[in-house]
């Protein structure tokens, strides 16, 4: 009896702990769907909330003939700030699900998705097409974007190249990735120092700080789906991740093949975040203090942990991309400004106050 009491005690407790989790994804759920409105109703020029509202459904349902809609509301909207906002939710997404799946994996909560050199590849690709208009795939209209997305994967085969002579273990990946992120730094300085013309420079800067600002439906078509199937293969792995974030010895004790889940979320992290900063530019801190964040309010348990992180990472840009075109209207500050701003002083406060029972 008094096995069979404490077993539907630990049951209840379960229950209990999993309706609190559903509890907080809704909630942040909920403050993300009020900053959407926000972003929606205020900007340099600022339609009513009804009148936005109306644009978007007039859109969506344009068999409901919902009512007359303002040319310029429909440009506003429809054009600009919309596309926009979803970037910011799909970028915001991707990027701090991919900072918890790779902090979960190589068991370092100061890891993030750029941790495998891909955001300096990046910045080298794009200063190529930028500069040279050289490019390794013929993209029509997409010059910059596809060289971008092709050296973040280069940098990732190197990275695990390197890693695997070495035994593909954590410590060889962070050191590999390290090695080859100051590789295409260093390539990247070289590029804007031989820079024949200033205003390259100057692009490619632009490029580097991140922003939302040129962001298009078409752009939304391309990267969504490829985000959102990395996302969902992700959560799919939170069991594998679970397992391995307590170490390979454990990993090994249960049958979970360490090298091939970290393999295997190599590639999901470095797809999701390839496609965002290809058409964002690099955006700084989201995949750190999201998944800190969400580990603090609904724990280490990543089949929660990474759709939480993947929320609260949504909400954190689209707040950072909000302040930034409102807080010197009408110019706006890139959205990788503002990130970085309200990031480094959170970095900071983690490695002064790094609380080791998070991955103990």
């Amino acid at each position: 009896m008094t096995v069979t009491a404490t077993t539907a005690d630990i049951k209840k407790l379960y229950s209990k702990g999993q309706r609190k989790k559903i509890l907080i994804l809704f909630t942040i759920f909920l403050a993300l769907i009020v900053t959407i409105l926000v972003a929606l109703s205020f900007g340099a020029s600022s339609p009513r909330l009804s009148e936005a509202l109306t644009v978007i459904f007039s859109k969506v349902f344009p068999f409901l003939n919902i009512g007359p809609v303002s040319p310029l509301a429909e440009t506003i909207i429809w054009t600009i700030r919309l596309p926009r906002i979803v970037m910011a939710l799909i970028a915001g997404a991707g990027l701090a699900a991919a900072g918890a799946t790779m902090q979960g994996i190589l068991r370092n909560p100061l890891v993030s998705s750029y941790i495998l050199g891909v955001s300096s590849a990046a910045g080298f690709g794009a200063a190529l097409a930028i500069v040279f208009g050289v490019s390794i795939a013929t993209l029509a209209g997409y010059l910059v974007i596809g060289n971008a997305f092709i050296f973040c994967l280069i940098a990732m085969i190197i990275v695990y190249s390197i890693a695997r002579i070495r035994g593909m273990s954590s410590e060889s990946v962070i050191l590999a990735g390290v090695a080859v992120g100051f590789l295409f730094s260093a390539l990247l300085s070289l590029i804007q120092y031989i820079a024949p013309e200033r205003n390259a420079v100057t692009a490619i800067v632009f490029w580097l700080m991140g922003g939302l600002y040129n962001v298009t439906w078409q752009n939304l078509l391309i990267c969504f789906p490829i985000v959102a199937v990395a996302m969902i293969l992700m959560i799919t792995q939170a069991w594998n991740i679970n397992v391995l974030s307590m170490g390979e010895d454990v990993a090994v004790s249960l049958g979970v093949n360490s090298k091939r889940v970290l393999s295997i979320n190599m590639i999901l992290e470095t797809v999701a975040t390839a496609s965002i900063i290809s058409f964002t530019g690099i955006i700084g801190f989201v995949d750190l203090i999201a998944p800190h964040i969400s580990r603090m309010i609904i724990g280490n348990d990543h089949r929660y942990l990474i759709p939480c992180s993947a929320l609260m990472g949504a909400l954190m840009l689209l707040c950072a991309d909000t302040v930034g075109r409102l807080i010197i209207m009408p110019a706006e500050l890139p959205v990788g400004i503002v990130t970085s701003l309200l990031g480094v002083p959170f970095f900071i406060y983690l490695l002064i106050r790094k609380r080791r029972h998070n991955f103990s």
